[in-house]
């Protein structure tokens, strides 16, 4: 998939070849096997920008948005042209201090079979798994919390393709997203985090988004209406919603 098509679909698809001027990329390997300073620098920029002192709102929001970038960079290659690039941790490297999307860049030009079992390897258990780990070393958070934000990562991901697909008379890349979509879904990892698994998705946890200055619900909130105070949302599981 070239880079006009990525782009195309949106800024959260899209994956620098070369790295860009500058030396504040670190390859994501690097966060995951122990060095702090990267990540606990992201969130106190997403802390900054949020406005908020509450560190777990900017840490689940961080992990939110790393997460639905890289879903993004593989779905969207492999519903367009099965095949996705090579986003292995220590091929992957990523920019701290930008505001989102995550700045990455691979510095690998292999392609990968676009296939839910091959992304699961590549994305789910060489990444996003380690990330859950690496930001809960940084601020107390639920496993629970940190999975529904990626679970919602990855149905964003899919929604956004299915409504390129549609503007784009594209029903194949629509069918290939959905598919991959169910199997992904498919495991126990991300098989609870909400429900249906696909466009309609509505995740069972909070982001804890609302509870920063000016934050409201997302399109998938587990909540009807904005809690009445900050103690009546809790970061584990709300039974019975989704």
């Amino acid at each position: 998939m070239d880079e006009p098509e990525a782009a195309s679909v949106g800024v959260f698809f899209t994956l620098r070849a070369t790295p860009p001027p500058g030396d504040g990329h670190r390859a994501l390997a690097w966060v995951y096997e122990g060095d702090a300073a990267p990540l606990a620098s992201r969130i106190d920029t997403v802390a900054e920008r949020l406005g908020t002192s509450e560190r777990r709102v900017a840490a689940s929001v961080a992990q939110l948005g790393l997460a639905a970038r890289l879903w993004s960079t593989a779905l969207g290659p492999a519903a367009l042209s099965g095949r996705f690039p090579d986003l292995r941790a220590e091929n992957l490297h990523w920019d701290p201090r930008q505001q989102a999307p995550d700045d990455l860049w691979t510095e690998s030009a292999e392609l990968l079979p676009g296939t839910a079992d091959r992304i699961r390897d590549v994305v789910q258990y060489g990444h996003l798994e380690p990330l859950v780990a690496a930001v809960r070393r940084d601020t107390a958070l639920s496993a629970r919390l940190l999975w529904g934000n990626t679970g919602s990562a990855l149905a964003g991901a899919v929604r956004q393709l299915i409504g390129w697909a549609r503007a784009h008379g594209r029903p194949d890349v629509a069918a290939r997203a959905r598919t991959l979509a169910a199997e992904l879904f498919d495991h126990p990892g991300l098989r609870d985090t909400g429900a249906p698994h696909g466009p309609g998705f509505r995740r069972r946890t909070c982001c804890l988004y609302y509870r920063g200055p000016g934050g409201g619900l997302c399109g998938d909130c587990v909540f009807d209406s904005v809690p009445g105070t900050p103690a009546s949302a809790q970061d584990v599981e709300l039974p019975g919603k989704g």
